[in-house]
């Protein structure tokens, strides 16, 4: 490897990101670069293709600046985005439109008609049961196809803002395989593209606009052009490392390496990325993914839709004066399961493991004894057992042995051991907080050749900060609650119906 650092990119919803790190995994500068979205209709979000690139140059010049090494010393970066944020590209790779950001929703007649031909490569989407979201790559292809017929023919490329990036920065138009296994329908198991399904919907030219280079995370996909290099102020020795989609490419700065090993990504949502034992499809969780961050390791899936978006709720809405510390400490002075109240976390619909889109939150059980700091404890209860009723759907292809967590509850100790708590197990706390950057400089630095393997890199540049223990007596305590829990979803929904 020539160099001795190496530069992690994460292109996220607000803005793009980059870091230059050692080959420890010490951060020794960052800069963030950011960028608008527009909201064109109710359920549309698009950016510029073209804001992206300009963001990318001004955080990578930012970041080494901040860092203070020798530009000569960066062996390798690499890049992690949104997924799955579609782009439709002339032949330069110049935008023919907005791109449809990830959570754009508007292809949800699309979502439902591909669901509804039974592909077997729908076998990802909970056995074939779904959900297909309006999200992925196919639904939101379909959609311009069906609404904006010109802009598809015209396109000589179609695909994400990480082929984008890629693009710009090489020159080869090249997807990741990351990408293509979760959002893409592309199965290295079952005969690699969708062809069949892309047939059934009238979309096997899309096929053509598709990159056919494809390139695991780590590979080297090329240096830098001698335009990218200017653009960011490095030479064109640098070699650009495929990455992927952000989550997934933060499973591997967080030390997720192995099976039974978990990703709990928090924030206004969760996500459960983990590695199975074996590939498995089924009703209520997303995968397996084979060979979507490691190679032989294939990657199950579940999330809830409201999970820190639900206590941001309360506390706007009932406790709008009251620090959270005060709550925090008024809702662990009560017995788990809040004195006989239960919370159901399905404020905005349940993803998994009920995959049902009008599933609606609950407070059961008030009393006059009850009051704020119940009902908090209760819905942040609420939230850690969906957590848990997730890892239990995800059955024998994945037993959780070892749960790393990431994002906003890192800095909610009272949060984290409820989680601990009712899933029994302890949960570790990284010290580096940015995990999908830590992720992509993992993968550059593993393709510059300074690790033998992806595994060697995140022994060497990931370490643990601290370990939240559970509390097993507090775990029984939440057996029977966890029962009634699961129940009450059912019964919510005989009353809704």
């Amino acid at each position: 490897m020539t160099g001795t650092h190496v530069i992690g990119i994460d292109g996220g919803t607000e803005g793009l990101r980059a870091r230059v790190f050692d080959l420890t995994g010490r951060s020794l500068g960052d800069h963030s670069a950011p960028y608008e979205t527009d909201f064109p209709a109710p359920g549309r979000a698009e950016q510029d293709p073209d804001a992206w690139w300009r963001a990318c140059g001004e955080a990578v010049r930012g970041a080494v600046a901040a860092s203070g090494v020798d530009t000569g010393s960066i062996a390798a970066l690499a890049c992690d985005t949104t997924s799955c944020t579609v782009v439709a590209l002339d032949e330069d790779g110049a935008p023919l439109r907005p791109c449809l950001l990830w959570m754009d929703v508007r292809a949800h007649e699309e979502a439902a008609d591909i669901l509804a031909t039974g592909d077997p490569a729908l076998r990802v989407n909970g056995a074939g049961a779904g959900p297909l979201s309006p999200e992925w790559m196919l639904p939101k292809a379909l959609w311009i196809k069906r609404n904006q017929p010109d802009i598809l023919a015209r396109a000589t490329k179609v695909g994400e803002y990480q082929d984008f990036l890629t693009f710009r920065l090489t020159g080869r138009w090249c997807a990741s395989l990351n990408n293509l296994t979760m959002r893409w329908h592309y199965q290295t198991q079952h005969g690699g593209w969708p062809d069949s399904l892309l047939a059934r919907l009238d979309l096997s030219d899309l096929r053509e606009k598709w990159p056919s280079d494809i390139a695991a995370p780590g590979e080297v996909v090329g240096p830098l052009t001698p335009a990218a290099a200017d653009h960011l102020g490095l030479s064109t020795g640098v070699q650009v490392v495929q990455g992927g989609a952000d989550a997934f490419i933060g499973m591997i700065g967080l030390g997720v390496t192995q099976p039974g090993d978990l990703a709990l990504i928090t924030g206004s949502s969760h996500l459960q990325l983990g590695i199975a034992a074996g590939e498995t499809h089924a009703a209520g969780v997303w995968g397996t993914y084979a060979d979507c961050v490691y190679p032989g390791r294939p990657v199950i899936e579940g999330g809830q839709t409201s999970t820190g978006s639900i206590i941001a709720w309360f506390k706007r809405n009932f406790a709008p004066g009251t620090p959270y510390d005060d709550l925090n400490a008024a809702a662990a002075a009560l017995p788990p399961g809040a004195e006989g109240l239960l919370a159901v976390d399905h404020f905005q619909g349940n993803r998994t493991p009920h995959t049902d889109a009008l599933a609606r939150g609950a407070i059961t059980g008030l009393t006059l004894k009850h009051s704020p700091a119940h009902v908090y404890r209760a819905l942040i209860e609420g939230v850690c057992l969906g957590t848990r009723a997730i890892v239990d759907a995800f059955g024998d292809a994945f037993e959780a042995k070892r749960i790393v967590v990431a994002g906003g509850a890192t800095n909610a100790p009272f949060w984290l051991q409820i989680h601990a708590d009712t899933l029994g197990l302890p949960l570790e706390i990284t010290e580096q907080p940015e995990a999908p950057c830590l992720g992509s400089a993992i993968l550059a630095a593993y393709g510059a050749g300074a690790f033998d393997s992806i595994d060697a890199g995140c022994a060497a540049m990931v370490r643990t900060a601290r370990v939240i223990e559970p509390d097993m007596d507090a775990h029984a305590a939440y057996a029977p609650i966890y029962d009634r829990y699961r129940t009450a979803y059912h019964a919510l929904k005989e009353v809704r119906e």
